[in-house]
């Protein structure tokens, strides 16, 4: 199968009022109060294409999340930037938005006793998501903590390394996929995991901007680029590795050189 091959991710040079791009536009962030900061991808996007971001940097004090989704208008054409993806694009009727949450991706019970089977999601993964006909390689899509000091005794995120959906270095994506019926559905994926759709009937014969609201609590977001090729063999090696151990704090404990088990636990 032929690798999809798409431009580079950018921010559109049209933003609201308080964002700021970084010379590349691939990083937005928000430098005064807690709205005006919506942003669009800077080209529509192809079926299949994810638009994925990384949330680099919070800011204390205000109520809400990052909020994503997609547009059916080219954003040179709007008159305006609304000061708030939610209500004022939406209500427009061409656009499809939603806050991401903290029960997105969330750890449950369940997943801990999937780790005795020697798979933890997000963690001891395949290397690509499907997504109905869609195949995306997963590596760039999982959001990875950084370890403390003490992160062993006590987060257990930190065994399987999966993040809540609003903490930083989480990474969250949208994307559309054809349906026969000549419209589109919307799909959420947030650090590595598809949500299903979270919009049906878009209009696929028009062109479909990505909406990142970078909204309260959330200050900075980063694109990140996805390679839609093979992967690469030291994504091959590293799913050996880890399907043989139960979490990544065991890798740990292996006779590997300390890159390599740096590799292997997304550090």
């Amino acid at each position: 199968m032929a690798a999809a091959c798409y431009p580079s991710s950018r921010f559109h040079r049209i933003h609201g009022a308080n964002v700021r791009l970084d010379p590349s536009r691939t990083q937005a962030t928000r430098v005064e109060s807690f709205a005006n900061g919506l942003c669009f991808s800077q080209e529509p996007l192809a079926p299949g294409q994810i638009f994925l971001l990384e949330i680099e940097e919070k800011e204390l004090g205000w109520c809400g999340h990052l909020r994503v989704g997609l547009m059916a208008c080219d954003p040179s054409r709007l008159d305006v930037v609304p000061e708030y993806s939610l209500p004022d694009l939406v209500n427009r009727g061409d656009s499809w938005v939603f806050a991401i949450t903290r029960n997105h991706n969330r750890v449950t019970p369940d997943t801990a006793a999937g780790q005795a089977s020697g798979r933890v999601r997000g963690f001891l993964a395949d290397p690509y998501l499907l997504i109905e006909q869609v195949r995306i390689p997963r590596d760039k899509l999982v959001g990875r903590s950084r370890p403390g000091r003490y992160s062993h005794i006590l987060d257990d995120l930190y065994k399987s390394n999966v993040l809540p959906a609003t903490a930083r270095r989480s990474r969250i994506g949208v994307l559309y996929t054809l349906q026969p019926d000549g419209t589109a559905d919307m799909h959420m994926v947030i650090n590595g995991e598809d949500m299903g759709p979270s919009a049906r009937g878009l209009p696929a014969s028009r062109p479909l901007y990505a909406v990142v609201d970078v909204f309260a609590s959330t200050k900075t977001v980063r694109l990140v680029q996805v390679e839609y090729g093979f992967p690469s063999l030291q994504t091959l090696c590293r799913l050996i590795i880890q399907k043989h151990v139960v979490h990544r704090l065991a890798i740990e404990g292996l006779n590997l050189p300390p890159l390599l088990k740096n590799f292997c636990k997304y550090e």
